[in-house]
């Protein structure tokens, strides 16, 4: 019998995919043992289902969920950043 309930171990899981931090760290903030998350995550990925992305190719759901919010934090920064261009130009341009 494992000394983790399910909600705990859903919930690690949870933390460690959605963190950009390495599944190590969260390990260790959570006082568990890395080889024991990484199992749990290894498992989670192989349960999800596969679905097909807009190039047709076959996914794992939460590779593709990853990839996406790495996604859009590379866009929000890009955004970021041009916002912070246009408010420059425009300041110098009067």
């Amino acid at each position: 019998m494992s000394k983790y309930d399910q909600a705990f171990k859903e919930e690690a899981i949870r933390m460690a995919l959605k963190s950009t931090q390495p599944i190590a760290k969260t390990a260790r903030d959570l006082d568990i043992k890395e080889a024991l998350l990484y199992s749990w995550v290894s498992k989670a990925r192989e349960q999800a289902p596969n679905i097909v992305d807009a190039g047709g190719n076959n996914v794992n759901v939460i590779d593709e969920l990853n990839r996406l919010r790495k996604e859009n934090a590379r866009l929000k920064e890009e955004r970021d950043i041009l916002k912070k261009a246009t408010a420059f130009f425009a300041k110098e341009a009067k």
